[in-house]
């Protein structure tokens, strides 16, 4: 062999990868530039266009909240959605989503108000005019800061088109909607206890509520009976104790609720401790069940049961208010409870009608005063004796005084206990508003509601509705179903002032609410012109109409629950023009059983009768990567802006689509770190594909008949993550789908089949029909990857479908190319899996002669691969040097042997046979392609160069 020519000489013949797609994607810097050149291009309208005549896909926008930057959470949701909407358009639907914002309410109100603070302005003094004015240019501020964000995560919108709550077409529509279930019957008027923010003087709705550790004073009260309907007279000289975490209702107390089927007992004290309220004699009456913690409670140390009783023996008993002669006069029953247990207190319950959904459902079915003892701010009212002008939440410690003191006095007169018998404090759970963070408390106060039973059958025809609606996951059905269920009468009444107006006339005379198609159609019609503004600077007679007086009707002033806005919103976006009703899908967060899918329900079956939606998505919370709520005070926030701006938006979207969205999401900057990792990885991938293709043309497409069998297996892959693709579509169902694709990304191509077929793209001639082979499947793949990775990687799959040349509209036009059925090929796929196995095996032993130094790379080295016979034959036709990666591959057939690499049913018995040798290839190294084989050195012209890369070097080939 002659003297050797440097390699250098050859390198240019060799078809490297060659592309623009740059390896580093700097987004933070690339992403603007895309979006601008979509802009420029109008995009947004041409996707429009193309919605035209398509069976359209409805995604109905749930309103975020117009205060305030975009969070992590908003941007978890915004993401889905739009990976749901691209794929629905590239899977052939008609797109129409329209972004919506929920633009009224308290939160708005308390910004406005801080400023007036701020400048030690009265909130009173100002015009109510002045103040929604107010409201809404704040609102309007941050919907425009907040689309410009959301944009910039990639969601496309037609922004242009959105909805909020404010636009006067939206109240107007809003106040319609009131206006139906006023005319249907289903709105009332009512007095009954609400969850009430003593701060923001507001109902709340169970959506405005969360759930805190909260110290209360917990005390036991003794109520002497009066009545005792006993033949025995077992109830003489006793007293009923109760026990409440509440002690600021007691003044409202007005029953005592008892279980029929609880054993009761009549307990004589017979010794108590040091600082016990009960003296020995005195005789109580509390469930069987619950006397050892009820003495502990009441520092009792020794007793007597005198009687036993069933609660039936109760009815018609009653007893006094502990405060007798103090200004609570009044008896008080025992009634039948069946909400009463024995699992805490004394087997006996305070009820308090204006201050319980079952102490008022228990004073309503017995004719029980319904009390007004407790103003709009929390304070007594003037007229409650001992306790007027007090706030409730500094009730505890003049509430046990006075009780006290009533003990105190009953045992003076040798009466039966009544009044203090035990206090102590409590941590427990309780409500809060979500927006102050303060305590609330149940009040009764007269309220607009929509009923759930009786006329109308809300309850029932929205739960009937709900069997028909899919949701993902399947166990979110049992969330919402049970909420309804369990639910009260929708409260939609707060007495605030930025919303829309509860837009009804009351008659003075008999309290009737005002039931008039033409007023309301009135009332509609002003809003859609002014807004609902219009309620408050125009006269009543306005909507009322000639014939009636206005002097003759309440003009009602308050508001409705943001809720009721919201789940509105079907009526003004769908069911207009290309817009479907019901929607496709609702997508939120999973607060929102309780929120906006069960306001949305209730207001759409109340009105139209069925459920505003067929399928019902929900995500989790974003927590840190410690699992904890992030807290500006823990330092743990991470802001959707801080992630575009430092890794870029793709990162983010990567990691929603990366994450299990059914369950709480974790984030961090470690877990975004590898989220970029992962991007690396599909990035390199897309670039050796460009670059690999860099000349492509269809004059070397191969058909699928004359494709090599790894190029088959590799379309058969193709059709199963297509597949997987599809089915997520239909399904709603994307948990798994993207880590699936940067699986095969990862593992089948960069790890596998590009390894596999360097040698062939970049040393092979190119008419060569393997070449070619491998450059039509590559060609498949890059129009796939790039349209499978466009609902998520919408700005690094634009950049690398345009960097193919030929390629000059968006990625974002196309669809997901229809698979042929023909490629998917199970049995192929079974036999490659098998193949990989045996590959993975030959790896270790190819790694292993490398550690030992032996070789240094894996085309140094030449494999001996045993086989038993039933290996070879389901073996057959592979190249095993190809597909090791290695020079030289000899098979050895070892007859008789057992198989190691075949399944139960297809392995031949026997003495198992070796595993894989790797020795030195023997030869020399051609200084085109790197293989050590025997025939370099055979062509005088050439004698660098194996026979292959010589007929390629002179155009043979």
């Amino acid at each position: 062999m002659s003297e050797s020519k440097p390699q250098d000489l050859y390198r240019e013949t060799v078809f490297l990868p060659t592309t623009s797609f740059p390896m580093r994607g700097n987004l933070p810097r690339r992403e603007p530039e895309i979006l601008a050149g979509w802009e420029g291009e109008k995009l947004d309208a041409r996707l429009f266009e193309q919605a035209k005549g398509r069976d359209v896909f409805m995604l109905h926008d749930g309103p975020p909240y117009a205060n305030g930057h975009l969070h992590i959470g908003h941007a978890l949701n915004k993401i889905l959605k739009d990976v749901i909407n691209r794929a629905h358009r590239m899977a052939g639907y008609g797109i129409h989503y329209v972004p919506g914002w929920d633009c009224h309410g308290l939160p708005i109100e308390w910004k406005i108000e801080e400023e007036y603070r701020k400048r030690g302005q009265d909130k009173d003094s100002v015009p109510v005019l002045q103040f929604r004015a107010e409201c809404r240019a704040y609102a309007q501020k941050w919907l425009d800061t907040q689309a410009s964000e959301f944009r910039r995560l990639g969601v496309q919108a037609e922004w242009a088109n959105r909805y909020a709550t404010m636009d006067f077409s939206s109240e107007a529509a809003i106040a319609g909607e009131i206006g139906k279930f006023l005319l249907n019957g289903l709105l009332y008027r009512g007095l009954r206890p609400v969850m009430w923010s003593p701060v923001e003087k507001t109902a709340l709705a169970e959506a405005e509520i969360e759930y805190r550790d909260h110290e209360s004073t917990a005390i036991h009260v003794a109520f002497p009976f009066v009545t005792d309907p006993t033949p025995a007279k077992a109830l003489e000289d006793v007293a009923a104790v109760i026990w409440t975490t509440t002690p600021w209702t007691i003044p409202a107390n007005r029953a005592i609720a008892y279980g029929p089927d609880i054993t009761y007992a009549v307990v004589r004290v017979d010794g108590v401790s040091e600082n016990a309220t009960l003296e020995p004699e005195a005789k109580v009456l509390v469930a069987e069940d619950l006397i050892a913690p009820f003495c502990e409670a009441a520092g009792v140390t020794a007793h007597h049961v005198l009687y036993t009783l069933p609660g039936s023996a109760l009815e018609g008993a009653i007893c006094a208010h502990p405060l007798r002669g103090q200004g609570y006069d009044f008896d008080v029953p025992l009634l039948p409870g069946e909400h009463v247990t024995t699992e805490a207190g004394t087997g006996l319950v305070h009820t308090a009608p204006a201050h319980g959904e079952d102490d008022f459902n228990l004073g309503r079915a017995y004719g029980l005063e319904i009390t007004e003892l407790v103003m709009d701010d929390g304070r007594y009212a003037d007229y409650v004796p001992l306790f007027a002008g007090g706030h409730v939440f500094k009730a505890a410690e003049p509430v046990c005084q006075a009780l006290l003191e009533a003990m105190q006095r009953a045992v003076s007169a040798g009466t039966a206990p009544s009044g203090l018998v035990a206090r102590t404090t409590l941590v427990h759970s309780y409500p809060h508003s979500w927006r102050s963070r303060a305590p609330i408390i149940y009040r009764a106060t007269p309220q607009w509601f929509i009923r759930m039973d009786g006329e109308g059958h809300l309850r029932d025809r929205a739960l009937a509705a709900l069997e028909k609606v899919t949701f993902v996951p399947a166990q979110a059905r049992n969330r919402l179903t049970s909420m309804v269920a369990g639910r009260p009468d929708w409260c939609i009444s707060r007495q605030r002032a930025w919303g829309v107006p509860i837009a009804v006339f009351v008659e003075k005379r008999t309290g009737e609410v005002l039931r008039d198609k033409d007023v309301m159609e009135r009332i509609v019609t002003a809003f859609r012109a002014e807004g609902a503004d219009a309620w408050y600077s125009s006269p009543a007679s306005r909507f009322l109409g000639e014939g009636r007086n206005p002097d003759e009707y309440e003009q009602v002033f308050d508001i409705v629950d943001v809720w009721f806005e919201s789940g509105s919103t079907h009526a003004f976006v769908l069911g207009h023009g290309d817009m479907p009703f019901p929607a496709d899908l609702y997508l939120e967060g999973s607060d929102q059983h309780r929120g906006w899918f069960q306001s949305s329900l209730l207001e759409s079956v109340g009105t139209r009768g069925v459920a505003p939606y067929k399928a019902l998505v929900t995500n989790g919370f974003v927590l840190d990567e410690q699992g904890r709520k992030m807290s500006k005070s823990l330092g743990n926030v991470i802001a959707p802006q801080d992630v575009n701006d430092s890794l870029g938006a793709d990162i983010l979207r990567l990691w929603v689509m990366n994450s299990d969205t059914n369950e709480d999401l974790r984030i961090g900057k470690e877990i975004l770190k590898q989220q970029g990792e992962l991007y690396r990885r599909l990035r390199n991938t897309l670039r050796w594909l460009l670059g690999a293709l860099d000349g492509f043309t269809e004059a070397e497409r191969v058909p699928y008949g004359e494709l090599p069998e790894l190029e088959r297996w590799v379309l058969h892959r193709m059709t199963e993550l297509g597949g997987l693709v599809a089915r997520a579509v239909e399904t709603h169902e994307w948990v798994g789908v993207y880590p699936a694709l940067h699986g095969f990304c990862a593992a089948d191509l960069s790890a596998f089949y590009f390894d596999v077929r360097k040698d062939t793209i970049y040393c092979d001639g190119p008419h060569s029909l393997k070449r070619r082979a491998a450059r039509t499947v590559l060609d498949h793949l890059h129009r796939n990857l790039c349209t499978w990775l466009a609902p998520v990687l919408v700005f690094t799959a634009e950049e690398a479908w345009l960097a193919r040349p030929g390629n000059t509209e968006s990625v974002h036009l196309q669809a997901f190319e229809e698979l042929p059925i023909g490629w998917n090929d199970p049995e192929l796929g079974e036999r490659w899996a098998m193949l990989r196995a045996v590959r993975r095996v030959i790896t270790t032993e190819i790694e292993t002669a490398r550690r030992d130094g032996l070789v240094k790379s894996s085309l140094q080295a030449a494999l001996e691969l045993p086989l038993s016979e039933a290996e070879a034959a389901r073996f057959a036709g592979v190249d095993w040097a190809e597909l090791s990666i290695v020079s030289q591959a000899d098979v050895t057939v070892v007859a008789g042997s057992g198989s190691i690499y075949l399944g139960e049913d297809e392995a031949q018995e026997g003495t198992p046979h070796g595993i894989p040798t790797i020795s030195v290839a023997t030869g020399h190294k051609c200084a085109r392609c790197w293989k050590v084989l025997e025939e370099v050195g055979q062509d005088a012209t050439h004698p660098e160069l194996c026979l292959r890369c010589v007929d390629v070097v002179q155009g043979k080939a």
